[in-house]
């Protein structure tokens, strides 16, 4: 009994966490979009394409965190964070190796990070997700 309810609390801080998270880093992006739009436009060929991409980075995160804010879509959200942050983890990785100098795109405290910092709590945000993830389906958690 006592585990389950340890797995349940590490599912529920992980469902906060990436709330959080995501609306945080959402916000922070559209209180200074031209900005956000601006740092994409360094990375990607051409101005359209970072426009779309601007837009869909902040629809992605504001969509996965109200998925996690019912039980009944929950579990997708979890999946979409997991796969979001994996996305995110790939371009860190991508611009550690191959970019110069890009600056970061993110917004708030996220954006004081280094990029290898940035990295590492990607990978952790990876792991916490995927662990969660398996604690639900592993013991089929219902009320999480």
């Amino acid at each position: 009994m006592k585990t389950n309810r340890i797995r349940t609390i590490l599912v529920k801080f992980t469902v906060y966490f990436f709330v959080l998270l995501f609306i945080y880093a959402a916000m922070s992006k559209l209180t200074d979009f031209t900005k956000f739009q601006m740092q994409l436009e360094q990375v990607f060929p051409s101005h359209n394409y970072a426009v779309a991409v601007s837009y869909v980075i902040v629809i992605l995160e504001l969509l996965i965190a109200g998925l996690l804010c019912y039980r009944r879509t929950r579990k997708a959200g979890l999946v979409f964070s997991l796969i979001l942050m994996i996305a995110f983890t790939c371009y860190i990785f991508v611009i550690l190796n191959f970019k110069e100098h890009i600056p970061c795109s993110c917004g708030g405290i996220l954006e004081k990070m280094g990029w290898t910092e940035h990295l590492y709590f990607n990978i952790a945000s990876v792991i916490l997700a995927s662990g969660a993830l398996l604690v639900i389906n592993k013991n089929n958690l219902k009320s999480y």
